[in-house]
């Protein structure tokens, strides 16, 4: 006579994955292997909790050890669900780009409570990965257009791909482009906006296995990890219109280095923000007399 199976319900599945997560390292096993099964179950973390009963059907419980299995060996939640929520929206992120992290809805945030920055603008988003910078600016600054740029032609169709489903793909180009190479020497924007890579070179092995499985490309700041500002404000004077805007996410005890970087490239006002942890997380410049100087002289009050 054949043995019964034994069936795993949405409790005992959630118990024994916590536990085998916490044994591989895995750092939050229970959310992890919540957030999983919600995918498989196409269900709310709510419901996992009001119906621990529910037996888990055998196309269920397949896709959800493929997911465990990508999981012990540190693949990102996000890259495994091809998804990752920032700000109010959900976007598309696959390996070719940057995970997105909190710190950058700061960013964001500043900007678009900037009263300057209401109208018809022109944005330009240099290393673009997911597009969430750019896309997020577009929805909530609806006069304006945006160009984002990524050296790697997969992040600028995912980028693409967002726009398009986020409601703003009218307003939103995509280049492929190692920063200006690409873009035309007569354009200029109001606003240049990035997240570069910012982490220094020899950081980068001691990186968390997660992180250190998203594009180096988009990780690697060189060996003082500052490398991609220096070239960005080479050039960055050229495609700026006379009253414009930079804005930078920068990286833990940078941001003096940067507020130099800009100063020397002829931004005589930079100013550095903190995030809520009171960590240098962003950088603003621009230049004295502008239409910004005073709301970002006002950021730090």
């Amino acid at each position: 006579m054949q043995e019964a199976r034994p069936v795993w319900n949405i409790i005992k599945i959630l118990d024994w994955t916590k536990q085998y997560f916490q044994t591989k390292g895995v750092e939050n096993p229970r959310l992890d292997a919540e957030v999983l099964l919600c995918d498989v179950l196409h269900c709310t973390r709510l419901h996992l909790y009001t119906n621990f009963d529910q037996p888990l059907q055998e196309e269920e419980l397949n896709k959800f050890r493929e997911y465990v299995a990508r999981r012990v060996k540190r693949e990102p939640v996000a890259y495994i669900l091809g998804r990752k929520g920032f700000m109010k929206e959900t976007f598309k992120v696959t390996k070719d780009t940057l995970i997105p992290r909190p710190e950058t809805e700061l960013l964001v945030e500043k900007l678009l409570n900037m009263k300057a920055l209401q109208g018809p603008r022109e944005i330009l988003d240099l290393g673009c990965g997911s597009g969430i910078i750019v896309i997020s600016l577009l929805q909530g600054l609806p006069q304006s257009r945006g160009l984002a740029i990524d050296i790697n032609p997969e992040a600028v169709a995912v980028t693409l791909d967002n726009a398009q489903a986020l409601g703003v793909g009218d307003r939103c180009a995509g280049l492929v482009s190692d920063l200006y190479q690409h873009v035309l020497a007569d354009d200029k924007f109001d606003l240049i906006v990035s997240n570069p890579p910012y982490i220094p070179k020899s950081v980068i092995p001691t990186l968390s296995a997660e992180v250190r499985q998203e594009p180096v490309t988009a990780l690697d700041g060189g060996e003082d990890g500052l490398d991609f500002y220096r070239k960005i404000l080479a050039q960055a004077q050229q495609h700026l219109l006379p009253q414009s805007l930079l804005a930078f996410e920068i990286g833990i005890e940078q941001g003096k280095a940067v507020a130099e970087l800009c100063k020397a490239a002829g931004f005589t006002v930079a100013v550095v923000c903190r995030d809520y942890a009171g960590i240098d997380r962003m950088v603003f410049a621009t230049r004295k007399g502008s239409i910004y100087e005073d709301e970002i002289m006002a950021f730090n009050k």
